[in-house]
């Protein structure tokens, strides 16, 4: 699989590619949170972030998926809970995890998971999962994160599992 890197600057040129994986990720749930119009506030919201980081893989010429995220600001976390004890220094907030439906359970996610975290320089790396997927809960603990509370960050949002990972 080939990966490519994108910061903040290229933001603007790897939106429609975001949001195109996004819709086929979501293709049929009727869920207005997991609409392409919600979902275009949250990569508008994260990519405005002068350190965010973006990795995409490829393969065969075509997008197997993409990780984002950006550091938080000291004392920053994820909105609707507290951040977990020991849980300080720097602290990777990865946002985005997916990948096309094709290349789901190919071990690729893990590839693109594993080149944005070591592409950032952090103690902890934080995640949030939506509580209705356990299976996922139980991969990301397979990759070493552990569950240390839960969030609800607005009103429409599911109720989420605060996943940490110390590095």
């Amino acid at each position: 699989m080939d990966l490519k890197r994108y910061t903040h600057a290229d933001a603007p040129d790897v939106r429609s590619l975001l949001l195109d994986i996004h819709d086929e990720v979501y293709a049929g749930d009727p869920d207005p949170f997991h609409s392409r119009e919600r979902f275009s506030y949250f990569v508008d919201l994260w990519s405005g972030r002068e350190d965010w980081l973006c990795v995409s893989g490829w393969e065969n010429g075509g997008p197997v998926g993409y990780a984002y995220g950006s550091k938080f600001k000291p004392g920053g976390w994820w909105k609707g809970t507290d951040r977990p004890d020991g849980v300080r220094g720097r602290i990777l907030a990865l946002s985005e995890l997916m990948v096309v439906p094709r290349w789901q359970g190919t071990g690729r996610a893990r590839q693109i998971h594993d080149a944005l975290v070591d592409a950032v320089d952090v103690d902890h790396v934080t995640l949030l999962v939506d509580s209705a997927h356990p299976k996922v809960q139980a991969l990301y603990e397979k990759w070493g994160y552990e569950k240390r509370a839960e969030a609800k960050p607005s009103g429409d949002s599911p109720l989420y599992a605060v996943m940490v990972r110390s590095l």
